[in-house]
C-alpha cells in the first residue's frame, strides 16, 4: 500500500496542485494538519482534500480558524487566520472544528497528529525523533515543524513529510512524502511551483507582504 502523505497546505492552493500533479499514483492521500492559515487560498485548499475525502487531523491553524481564536499568533499568523474565517462558510468552518487531533489510518498502521501524540501544539524537529514515540502502529505522521525528514526503526518510521505550502527547511520548493507500508520505505519529495502567483495573490487580498516573501526563502 502506497500513502501520499501531506501537511500543512497553509492555504497554498499553488503548492497544493503542484504536489497534486507531481505524485505518482498512491491508494490513499493523507494529510497531518493545518490546512489553512497564511496563504490566500483557505476555501480551495479545504475543498481540494474534502472532495477527496482525505483522512486529516486537525492543526492549531484549523483550530484557530474554527474557533476564532488567533490572539496568540504573531501578526502573520493571526492575519491568515482572520481571511481564512472570513471567507470559509459554515459547514467548511464545522469540517475543520470536526477533525480529531489524531486519528490511525491505512487499517490502523498509521497514525496522524500535528505536532505530538501527546501535545498536539509541541513542535517535534527530528532531533526529537525516537523509536519511543510509536505506539501500535507501524508509521507515525507528524507535522507542525515544516521541516521535512524521517527515521526508520526496527518499530516503524516516524516522520514528517514537510510542508506542501510554507517549508521552513531552507529549501522553497513544496514538501510531501510517498509511503510504502509493504517495504515500510518513506520517498522525500520535493517539487517546484509558482511562487510569484502565490506573493501577488497575498499582496492583492492585503495580507501581510512577508508571508509571501519568505516563501523564497523556504521560511
Amino acid at each position: 500500500m502506497r500513502l501520499g502523505v501531506l501537511s500543512d497546505i497553509h492555504g497554498n492552493m499553488v503548492a497544493l496542485d503542484a504536489v497534486l500533479s507531481d505524485m505518482s499514483p498512491v491508494d490513499a492521500i493523507v494529510c497531518a494538519g493545518d490546512i489553512v492559515g497564511y496563504n490566500p487560498w483557505p476555501v480551495e485548499c479545504v475543498e481540494r482534500l474534502r472532495e477527496r475525502a482525505v483522512p486529516t487531523v486537525q492543526g492549531n491553524h484549523d483550530r484557530a480558524v474554527a474557533e476564532g481564536t488567533a490572539f496568540r499568533f504573531n501578526e502573520m499568523a493571526r492575519a491568515g487566520v482572520e481571511y481564512a474565517r472570513e471567507r470559509l462558510d459554515g459547514a467548511q468552518l464545522d469540517w475543520l472544528a470536526s477533525l480529531p487531533q489524531q486519528r490511525l489510518t491505512a487499517d490502523r498502521r498509521v497514525r496522524l497528529v500535528h505536532g505530538h501524540p501527546d501535545n498536539p501544539d509541541h513542535y517535534t524537529y527530528p532531533d526529537e525523533f525516537i523509536p519511543e514515540l510509536l505506539d501500535e502502529e507501524d508509521v507515525l505522521v507528524m507535522g507542525h515543524t515544516h521541516v521535512q525528514a524521517h527515521e526508520v526503526y526496527d518499530e516503524g518510521i516516524v516522520m514528517n513529510p514537510g510542508s506542501v505550502g510554507q517549508p521552513r527547511d531552507g529549501d522553497s520548493r513544496a514538501a510531501y512524502a510517498i509511503v510504502d507500508l509493504d517495504a515500510m520505505t518513506v520517498d522525500e519529495r520535493r517539487v517546484d511551483y509558482d511562487i510569484d502567483e502565490v506573493v501577488r495573490a497575498v499582496e492583492a487580498n492585503c495580507l501581510p507582504e512577508r508571508i509571501g516573501t519568505r516563501l523564497y526563502e523556504g521560511r
